[in-house]
């Protein structure tokens, strides 16, 4: 039978990846204590040897680092498909899997609904200085520091979204409930957004980000987008505004934002990403109106099962189909 590789243990789905590769799939587990052994095995007669595919989790990176070329040029040939478990997959050089005739999925939708949750709280901690509240509360400050003036209700203020994905969307759904007026920037209109969405396209960018309260940042890290949100942008927001990202570090320009902190064009930021994670940078924690979150985004039992089916379903479907259903954008 064909062996598939998992690259970061499993940790809800156990019984449910025996149960899919029964008979279709020998399954190996990636035991590599770092880069060296990995490397080592995966050449002819190493016990990584003939995997067909992969399973790959960003908590294997603790050990063998992030697939870059190096370890992409090192798969043996055979191998024609890594599923990534996880919606983002900047850790994975996609660039050269293509030019190796390797396919990589995602598992797009299963992570929305916990990082949706997760900038709704970082929004509502903004705007309600929860967060502030709650350190006082610990310190047995009560409400030191804490002024109404500096607090706003979510009811009738603008979410600009940029990046209606479907995290972005499902955000879009529970902001709305308040109800907030929802505006968003892709570089094409959604086609299924609802119409109580209003969409500015790219030549419109400057007109969305002068008239939003809160802009929430919902774009991949690619080449193009690190540093998106950058000094122009952060500035062009009025005054008084809250940045969220649930999104990648990377895509906020973190000095112009910090920049915009310490002389108050920015009213407050809830991040729950960091440019170099586990890494925060100390400045971000002398500001009492930064929420901050240790990559919360996912960290729940129900979608971090969720996520690791959908990644195995789509090693199975290339193992039974020829080709498995969430293809990252590159390779559609």
């Amino acid at each position: 039978m064909p062996r598939i590789l998992i690259c970061g243990n499993l940790v809800w789905a156990h019984q449910e990846c025996n149960e899919m590769f029964k008979g279709i799939a020998d399954v190996v587990v990636m035991d590599s204590p770092d880069r060296a052994d990995f490397l080592k095995n995966l050449q002819p007669g190493g016990k990584y040897a003939g995997i067909v595919g992969i399973y790959r989790h960003n908590i294997s990176a603790d050990k063998i680092g992030v697939f870059d070329e190096e370890i992409i040029t090192a798969l043996a040939p055979s191998v024609q498909w890594i599923a990534h478990n996880g919606a983002g997959y900047d850790q994975i050089d996609v660039s050269a899997c293509k030019k190796k005739g390797i396919y990589v999925s995602n598992t797009p939708g299963a992570v929305d609904d916990a990082t949706a949750t997760t900038a709704l709280y970082l929004l509502i901690s903004a705007l309600r200085q929860f967060s502030l509240a709650e350190r006082n509360l610990r310190s047995d400050r009560w409400k030191s520091g804490i002024h109404s003036g500096n607090a706003h209700d979510a009811t009738g203020r603008t979410l600009a979204i940029l990046g209606l994905g479907g995290i972005g969307m499902r955000f879009a759904e529970l902001a709305h409930a308040f109800p907030m007026r929802i505006v968003y920037h892709n570089r094409g209109k959604v086609e299924s957004a609802p119409e109580w969405c209003g969409y500015y396209p790219p030549e419109k960018l400057d007109e969305m980000l002068k008239i939003a309260d809160v802009l929430s940042v919902h774009v991949p890290l690619k080449q193009d987008t690190e540093g998106l949100v950058n000094e122009k942008m952060i500035r062009t927001l009025k005054k008084g505004s809250i940045i969220i990202n649930t999104a990648r570090g990377k895509v906020i320009d973190e000095e112009a934002m910090i920049r915009a902190l310490e002389d108050g064009h920015l009213a407050a930021v809830g991040l729950d990403v960091y440019p170099n994670e586990p890494q925060v940078n100390p400045r971000l924690l002398e500001f009492p109106n930064a929420v901050l979150l240790p990559h919360m985004g996912t960290e729940t039992c129900d979608s971090q099962k969720k996520m690791e089916i959908r990644a195995l379903n789509n090693l199975r479907d290339f193992l039974t189909r020829g080709k498995g259903t969430d293809l990252v954008p590159e390779m559609k």
